[in-house]
């Protein structure tokens, strides 16, 4: 049977989930050996349609790409629904739509639509009963008993860290599995939130974010068992392409061989489970030629 989220929470310390944008970063987070990872909107609606994490995409699109990414890789995959993209009834297609992809874990959050980034200014939240009734009908109505429900709060932003700990609380009640209160903004309040509930709790070390960073044993040891590094990813890829082009630009080549292999990318990729297949079934191998060329 595959392994669940709930299954993952039983390891010794804390949980590490890398987040990935697109198929291959997906594929080289199980080639890395980790245990599941995460599916972020930021990364996703960046990586594949190149605007920002400010609700200019709906579940149509952003499924789209977590479908995508799933089909690349076999771990437990904990997705950002956003706010369910509507009303009790929509948050509950959501859900449901998810579920029948395989997503093992899935978190819903408070903000008022349009929603953006976490850790942006201008955020807003709706009331909490709103945010209480979608997380019951959730509970309700889902799937698979196994799948692991997360409220979200954002409230900290604009009504500050009382009302996101009470709101937290209020979600716990109405029957969230594990809670995450976003973008705490000192370690003191980061030691209030990890010892005010006891339950699974998730904390969001972002790259350029409002919170401090630790190191994964740090947070956990303030009770957040699950660390989820949803952006890192896509961050330094795009680092990486912008340096390369700048190079590629000024002629200076000087970054020529030091990006993957035309051999550790095919590794990457697994050309070689195709080109087994092609070779015991197929007319002819498909195996590269020596050059290397990629044409």
């Amino acid at each position: 049977m595959k392994t669940t989220f709930r299954d993952l929470l039983h390891c010794d310390g804390p949980l590490v989930l890398p987040g990935a944008h697109d198929a291959l970063s997906a594929r080289l987070i199980q080639q890395a050996g980790f245990p599941g990872y995460f599916i972020g909107g930021f990364p996703l609606v960046g990586a594949r349609y190149g605007v920002p994490d400010v609700g200019l995409k709906g579940l149509g699109e952003i499924s789209a790409g977590v479908r995508d990414i799933m089909a690349a890789c076999d771990l437990p995959v904990f997705v950002d629904i956003d706010d369910g993209y509507g009303d009790v009834k929509n948050a509950v297609h959501t859900m449901h739509t998810y579920e029948r992809m395989g997503v093992a874990a899935m978190q819903i959050e408070d903000q008022r639509w349009p929603k953006r980034c976490g850790h942006m200014a201008g955020k807003q939240v709706v009331a909490p009963e709103q945010m209480e009734a979608k997380i019951r009908a959730m509970v309700a109505e889902r799937i698979n008993p196994d799948t692991f429900l997360w409220a979200r709060t954002d409230a900290r932003g604009p009504l500050g860290l009382d009302e996101a700990l009470r709101r937290a609380e209020r979600y716990l009640r109405a029957g969230a599995d594990g809670l995450f209160v976003e973008a705490p903004r000192s370690l003191e309040e980061l030691e209030q939130v990890g010892k005010a509930f006891d339950v699974v709790q998730a904390a969001n070390p972002l790259e350029g974010g409002l919170t401090p960073i630790l190191p994964p044993e740090e947070l956990h040891r303030l009770g957040f068992k699950v660390v989820i590094y949803g952006i890192n990813l896509v961050l330094h890829v795009t680092r990486t392409m912008q340096t390369f082009l700048d190079d590629l630009k000024a002629r200076r080549f000087a970054l020529q061989g030091k990006g993957a292999s035309f051999k550790e990318y095919l590794t990457a990729v697994g050309f070689d489970d195709w080109a087994l297949i092609d070779e015991h079934f197929g007319e002819a191998g498909i195996r590269p030629s020596s050059t290397g060329s990629g044409d």
